[in-house]
């Protein structure tokens, strides 16, 4: 018996009302006239007039750009530009090598994938990101998860590797931590995994631009600003957050990218990134190195919002993330869109993350500080997030 297409598009149909009268039903929006508290943009990057001009100039004195790339990096994608860009990208990360992904989630998936095999464990933060989620279902290799950021725990399940697998171990985690904005205990990781013999595996995406060696002014990540690169195996680097444009990189040593790129699915079997890109990441890439202001202006202004929470938002429930992703817990998922739906009502860009992508009480608003933000804009904020949650609280 044959089903009929239109019984599958009904069955589509019931499986979206359900999820929308358990109000989950997930829609696309735009907030383009709104002020942002919202976005991963951190530095402003994606809107930098001198980023933009710098971008458009490398693309008219790039003679031979074709408008894509044609090909999978193994096939017709592999360019001199390509190969040039990774050779400045592991410069600029203090790495022997670098290898180019289409976007941060692809190299999670593909790094978590590949790496740890048949016969190995993959210990795995329990809050780590869905692209590093995704990997590790994919991979073969033995996984558990350890309480986040409990070092005792992981260490319980590294001795348990220890004694019943000879294969090798895999530890990932992320730096800065998307939903919480906090950090991982890096220093005390790494300690862990030489103990142990296991390999740490590190997703920066939060954290590149950021946070960086010489006390932050080139935005390497986390693990630079601690002096722990060559501890780690495996760093990913995305480029859509803090950078403003596109794409990814893992960086490790130069065993690894050729690991990568014989092994990576991701890597291997989709069209690789076009030139447009390749110029896009370098140019962000120059004006991080360049010393932007605009990290120094981050930081100033997260600094500010935090001391106008306490004052203006006594007996509040925040996230204990330093970074510039702070959290405001508001448990159930109605009360969490009443509050941001009163920020939205003033013209700000502020979110509401309900469960399941967080758990049952953890409701939130994810609001992200950025070097743009003014210190009026912020006032503005932690203004109507105090009338609406004394409203709620009625």
């Amino acid at each position: 018996m044959h089903t009929s297409r239109g019984s599958i598009t009904q069955t589509l149909q019931e499986r979206l009302a359900e999820y929308q009268q358990k109000g989950l039903l997930r829609q696309l929006r735009t907030a383009d006239e709104a002020v942002d508290f919202c976005s991963n943009d951190y530095l402003g990057f994606a809107r930098s007039a001198e980023l933009k001009q710098a971008i458009q100039q490398a693309t008219v004195q790039h003679k031979t750009m074709r408008t894509g790339a044609t090909g999978s990096r193994l096939l017709a994608g592999q360019t001199a530009l390509a190969h040039a860009v990774e050779q400045e990208l592991a410069t600029f990360y203090g790495t022997e090598s670098a290898l180019i992904f289409n976007s941060g989630y692809d190299a999670n998936i593909g790094l978590l994938a590949c790496l740890p095999r048949k016969g190995d464990t993959l210990l795995t933060d329990e809050l780590i990101h869905a692209s590093m989620i995704d990997g590790a279902r994919l991979s073969y290799a033995t996984r558990q998860r350890f309480r986040h950021n409990d070092l005792a725990d992981l260490r319980n399940r590294l001795e348990e590797a220890s004694r019943l697998s000879s294969g090798q171990v895999f530890v990932a985690v992320e730096s800065v931590y998307s939903m919480d904005g906090d950090m991982a205990p890096l220093r005390e990781l790494a300690d862990l995994c030489d103990e142990y013999g296991a390999a740490l595996l590190v997703d920066e995406a939060h954290a590149t631009g950021v946070y960086g060696s010489a006390n932050g002014k080139n935005g390497e990540g986390l693990v630079a600003a601690l002096g722990l690169e060559d501890r780690v195996l495996a760093r990913v680097h995305t480029f859509g957050k803090a950078l403003g444009v596109h794409g990814a990189a893992v960086v490790g040593p130069a065993v690894l990218r050729n690991y990568l790129i014989n092994f990576a699915r991701p890597f291997i079997y989709t069209t690789a990134l076009p030139p447009h890109s390749l110029l896009a990441i370098r140019c962000a890439h120059e004006q991080l190195r360049a010393g932007s202001s605009a990290l120094q202006q981050l930081h100033q202004q997260l600094d500010y919002f935090r001391k106008q929470v306490a004052g203006k938002l006594p007996g509040s429930q925040w996230s204990t993330g330093q970074s510039p992703i702070q959290c405001l817990i508001i448990p159930g998922n109605d009360r969490a869109r009443r509050v941001a739906a009163a920020a939205q009502a003033i013209g700000l860009d502020v979110r509401a993350i309900l469960s399941p992508t967080v758990p049952a009480g953890q409701e939130r608003l994810r609001l992200c500080i950025h070097a743009f933000n003014t210190t009026d804009e912020i006032d503005r904020l932690l203004s109507v997030l105090h009338r609406a949650l004394a409203e709620n609280d009625r």
